[in-house]
């Protein structure tokens, strides 16, 4: 089975950085998108940021400029740099990717990890 797994979340100052890291482990044959989704109990889930295998990527307005996504293909691993933090970026953070598991079906499945708490506070 797959299994993605964050780790780095925890409490930073305003103005503060954290990096995220999801790595996904398990029945791989290959994963194309991986992404950086955010929820909080009143707002629903939404996409921060997503990467393609190929490296292309793609940002929420309000992360542009402040978070940075990239991926290591050899290690099945995503990060998200998350710089100038604001209190408005606390949330529980969750990544997704787009796996197909096997070589021996053409299907792809999404799989999440079970998120990972970002406060930011003074």
């Amino acid at each position: 089975q797959v299994q993605l797994v964050e780790s780095g979340g925890g409490l930073v100052q305003p103005g503060g950085s954290l990096r995220l890291s999801c790595a996904a482990s398990g029945s791989i044959f290959s994963i194309n998108v991986m992404g950086w989704y955010r929820q909080t109990p009143v707002k629903e889930r939404e996409l921060v940021a997503a990467i393609s295998s190929g490296g292309t990527t793609n940002y929420a307005e309000s992360a542009k400029g402040r978070f940075t996504i990239s991926r290591d293909n050899a290690k099945n691993t995503v990060y998200l740099q998350m710089d100038s933090l604001k209190p408005e970026d606390t949330a529980v953070y969750y990544c997704n990717a787009n796996i197909r598991p096997t070589a021996y079906t053409a299907s792809w499945y999404i799989f999440w990890g079970q998120g990972t708490q970002v406060t930011v506070s003074s």
